[in-house]
Formats: C-alpha cells, structure tokens, sequence
C-alpha cells in the first residue's frame, strides 16, 4: 500500500490539440522516468502524432485510443483541432463531451492510481471520483493568464493587483467581452469549463511554467481557487539529432549565416494569418534587412499558392538570400536552439514562449487571440522581448514589424535577460518535475489510506456504505484528509 514506493499508474487525458498532447507527452516522459506507468488517452489521430516517438523512447508509456461518435461532418480525421475547419469546432467539442462514457469505461478498464486532466472536461475528474481515483488538472496555459481569469470571477469589483503589467490594451476589446462572457456564463450556469476544471481539481493543480517568470501569479493563484498550484517546468521538447533534421534545408541554409543574425518566424501549427497581417509581416520582414526563416501554414483545403501571395508582393526582387520562407513543418527546436538565430517572432502561445526561453532567444511578439495578449505582456514584464504593437483598427503596420524586429535582434538588455532566463533553466534541470512527483504521490496516498481497507473490514463499509459515500467522507475530515 506504500504509494511512495510503489509504481503508480496515472492515466493523462489533454484536450485535442497537439498544443496541449504535446505537454501533457513531454510530462509523460518525466513520469515514466520516475517509476510512473502513464496511460496517455486521446483520439487515434491525435495520438497519431507522437506514435512513432513513444514506441521508441518510451516503455512506460501506453497510448490509449479514446473514439468519439461518429457525427455528421465530422469523420475520424477530424477528430483533433489541428487542421480543423474552425466552424466545425462546436461539432467537435460536442463529440468529445458525448464521449464520457468510453472514457469512464476506459478508466474502469485500466484503474489507475491517478488522473490527469485539461481544461474542457469537468466529467473526466467526476469519472474519476466515483471510481475512488483522485484527479488533477494540468493547465498548458500561462498562470498569469488563469489568474487573471480566475480573479475577474472571485473578485469582479477588484481591480487586478498587478494591473500595471498585465492588462489587454484598448483595441483588444473582443478578449476583454470574452473574458466577461466567460465569468457571468459559469456564475449562471457553472458553463465556464475552465474554472469548472480547476475547481474539480483533487487539492492541486499543475501548470506549465516556472517561478522565475510567474511566481506571484502562481501565489495570487494559489489563494484565489484555494488549491496549491505546481509548476511543471519549461517541459520543452530537445532539438533532434536526426541526421534527416541536421541535413534539413532549414539547418542548411543557417548554418551560413552569422550568430544571432537570423529570426525564426512562425504563429504555431494552428492559427491562420488574416490576408492583412500576411502582407504587413512580409513587407516588414523585407524592411527589416535581418536575416529570417518563415514557416507559413494555410488552412486546410484551401488552395492558396504559397508563390503567388509572395510574387504578389515582389518577394522574390528584394529578398534574395536573406530569406527562406517554408510552408508546412520545419525543425522549430533544433533551429531555436541554433546558435545563428537571433530572434523569435511569435504569436505568444505558452508553448512557444517557454521554447524560446528555454533556449534563449528573445521573442518578437505578435499576439493574435486567447490568450496570447497576456502572455506577451508577460514577456515584455520579465524582459524577455518586445511586442509589436498594432493600430487602433487592429492592423499591424510593417514599419513598426521591422523596427521592432530591429530592436530585438539588436538590444543587449533584452539578449541577456533571456539568456540568464534560460541560465536559469538549465541549471535547475528538473527541480520541478521532482516536486511535481512528491505531490502526486503524497495524493495517492492520502487518497490510499481513507478508500483501501483491510479484507476483514470491508463488512463495515458494505454496512455503512461505499467507499466514496457519507462514512468515508466523515473518516477523510477526521483525517483532514478531504479531497
């Protein structure tokens, strides 16, 4: 019965999209090499993505295939939200909350001693519990931004206590009357699944980031939803040696250039540029005069001609070798990682932001939606680069795109707190996945003491009730043990 010897079988369940499968595989890893059997539960597309990766770097992982109902428009290939229609969203979202019971089947199947779940599913925790199974929530997403979102619902009529750095600016209304709609739907209709999600959470929550970026929101956070938030870590996956990755003609190409010359462009595997936004960026790119790799992605089944968007704006006179623009995948960490890039434009998805921390290149920002305004203030907040800043009418203008690319390419301040960010990182190796390990553990033995009991007790519970009934909650608050 000893959890914290004993190996623990802990069953992952992310949302579907490769932004959240992608941390929730790299924390896998870290479990397994921790004596943690992990189950990691997602659709078989999704799962399709890093098959090939866990057969041959993982034996204690096991990918668990979870088959959402067929539903009209919405085959097999479409259950994921990478290269998903955007009108076919609510379908998907739909698909997946109809799939509670296969997934309660599979949590009976299997019996793990934990599980852990995203941020759109309250019935995946509650699976949990009528099982005896302690559950906790692992957010992907920045602590800023969820305290910010948390606190907008506990203490509406209080101003935000870090309001001078983290704030939306005035042309991004269209966040703010989301953030509103998603506090007044949960106090009506307990609909918003992200406080929902977090409030399930068995006394903890894990989220990706680390202190030295986001402790006093981890604090604020801590005391507004009164559970004890855990940072995970950076959980950023390492460059590729693949010879096919060194030899790629991305690596190639900047291979030539000179150190920290070079800016890695790209807005993530699942946001699609505006027609506008496409052309500012070019133009200010070429502006710039800085050497740049640009991965470009279009919507899927749209037939747009990479050639003819950049012959339309004379790309090809005024680029020469100064640029390489590549539609689809590129090596993003091995060329992150390169010691000729000098700069990172991104749209500040979490992911993104802690690679380029991680490897110490300063971030060019360009947020777009979600939350990546508040994560690009974070970014300006602790110096780790400079957010692009648009027109009241929400345009970007290529001048200011260049001039800040110029600015971060070429600020020492900015180059050296990134690196003693990413100092920073390295030394402390896995500090915080160690922690992450001793809370989980703790947890499955608090929850061991109250549900396991001895064979010849078990009459008592058959007469006083089950295990998760009244009895077993009046032992936990003798305990004060109460999940």
């Amino acid at each position: 019965m000893d959890c914290m010897q004993k190996n623990l079988k802990v069953l992952m369940f992310p949302w579907l999209g490769h932004g959240h499968l992608s941390p929730y595989y790299e924390l896998a890893k870290k479990l397994s090499q921790r004596n943690f059997t992990v189950y990691l539960c997602s659709t078989p597309v999704n799962l399709k993505s890093i098959e090939k990766k866990v057969g041959f770097e993982d034996s204690l992982i096991q990918l668990i295939e979870l088959h959402l109902p067929n539903l009209p428009d919405l085959p097999p290939c479409y259950h994921t939200t990478n290269g998903l229609p955007s009108h076919l969203m609510p379908t998907l979202k739909k698909a997946f909350d109809m799939s509670k019971n296969s997934f309660f089947d599979i949590l009976t199947k299997y019996k793990p001693d934990l599980l852990i779940y995203d941020f759109l599913q309250p019935w995946a925790p509650e699976a949990a519990f009528k099982l005896d199974i302690p559950a906790v929530q692992f957010i992907t997403s920045s602590t800023t931004q969820t305290a910010l979102l948390f606190h907008a619902y506990k203490k509406p009529d209080v101003e935000f206590p870090y309001k001078k750095q983290i704030y939306y600016r005035d042309y991004e209304t269209a966040n703010i009357a989301e953030m509103k709609k998603s506090v007044d739907d949960h106090k009506r209709d307990r609909s918003n699944l992200v406080i929902d999600c977090i409030e399930k959470s068995s006394k903890i929550v894990l989220i990706k980031g680390f202190k030295e970026i986001d402790e006093k929101y981890i604090k604020y956070l801590t005391t507004l939803c009164g559970k004890k938030i855990v940072p995970v870590g950076p959980l950023v996956q390492e460059p590729s040696n693949n010879v096919e990755v060194e030899n790629s003609e991305t690596i190639t190409w900047l291979e030539k250039k000179e150190k920290a010359s070079t800016v890695f462009v790209s807005f993530g595997s699942e946001y699609f540029l505006s027609n506008e936004d496409f052309e500012a960026i070019a133009e200010g790119l070429l502006l710039s005069n800085v050497n740049f790799i640009w991965v470009v992605r279009f919507p899927p089944g749209e037939k747009i001609s990479l050639e003819d968007k950049l012959q339309q704006i004379g790309y090809y006179d005024r680029v020469e070798d100064r640029g390489m623009v590549v539609e689809g995948w590129v090596p993003q960490a091995k060329i992150l990682g390169h010691p000729n890039t000098g700069g990172f434009v991104s749209h500040c998805g979490w992911n993104s932001v802690i690679e380029s921390m991680k490897f110490g290149v300063p971030i060019i920002a360009m947020p777009m939606h979600i939350d990546q305004p508040i994560n690009a203030r974070l970014v300006e907040e602790v110096g780790a680069g400079i957010e692009v800043l648009r027109s009241h009418d929400l345009k970007l203008h290529p001048k200011e795109v260049a001039s800040v690319i110029q600015r971060v390419v070429k600020d020492e301040f900015v180059r050296e707190k990134v690196t003693k960010l990413s100092y920073q990182i390295k030394m402390k190796k896995d500090e915080e996945i160690d922690q992450v390990v001793k809370e989980l553990k703790k947890l499955c033995v608090k929850t061991k003491l109250v549900v396991e009991v001895e064979p010849g007790y078990m009459h008592l519970f058959k007469f006083i009730g089950r295990p998760n009934g009244w009895f077993t909650k009046f032992v936990k608050r003798l305990l004060n043990l109460s999940s």
